[in-house]
C-alpha cells in the first residue's frame, strides 16, 4: 500500500472526536503525511426566500465561525495536533469537506461514522456523502 501524503480530518466536536483524531494521527505518523483539520459551520444567514439577512444575523454567523476557530485550536492542542493546518469553513458540510480535500490535494479523508438509523439514515450521513463524492480514499471511523 502506498503511504498517504496529505490527510484531511473532518472534526465535528462530538465526544467521539478524540477517537477519530487518534486514527488520523496514527495514519499520518505511519505515512509521514501532513495532517489538515477542517470543521464546517453550517449556519448560513439566509431567510426562507433566499435573501441574505441583515447585520445582526451576519454578526451571529461571524461569531459562530470565530468560536469554531477557537474550538478547533483547543481541539488540536488537546489531541497533540498543534502543527496540523486548521480550517473553519462555512457552508454545507459535505461540499466544504470535498472542496477543501481537492484544494489541499488530500489523498485520504478521515471522518466519523455514527451509524445513524431511521430518518437520518434515509437522508444520508456526512460520512456517506463524503464517501460517495470524494476524489480520494475515505476512512469512516465507526463510532
Amino acid at each position: 500500500m502506498t503511504p498517504y501524503n496529505t490527510i484531511l480530518l473532518a472534526v465535528d466536536f462530538t465526544p467521539d472526536a478524540s477517537r477519530i483524531a487518534a486514527r488520523a494521527r496514527q495514519l499520518a505518523y505511519a505515512s509521514e503525511a501532513s495532517l489538515h483539520l477542517i470543521h464546517v459551520v453550517e449556519h448560513i444567514p439566509i431567510d426562507a426566500a433566499g435573501e441574505f439577512l441583515g447585520p445582526p444575523q451576519a454578526e451571529l454567523h461571524q461569531e459562530m465561525v470565530t468560536t469554531a476557530e477557537e474550538r478547533l485550536l483547543e481541539y488540536a492542542r488537546a489531541e497533540g495536533l498543534e502543527t496540523a493546518q486548521r480550517t473553519v469553513a462555512a457552508g454545507y458540510t459535505k461540499q466544504e469537506i470535498l472542496e477543501h480535500a481537492e484544494t489541499i490535494a488530500a489523498d485520504l479523508i478521515v471522518v466519523g461514522s455514527h451509524g445513524r438509523h431511521g430518518l437520518a439514515l434515509l437522508l444520508g450521513s456526512t460520512a456517506n456523502a463524503v464517501l460517495h463524492g470524494a476524489p480520494c480514499d475515505v476512512l469512516a471511523v465507526r463510532l
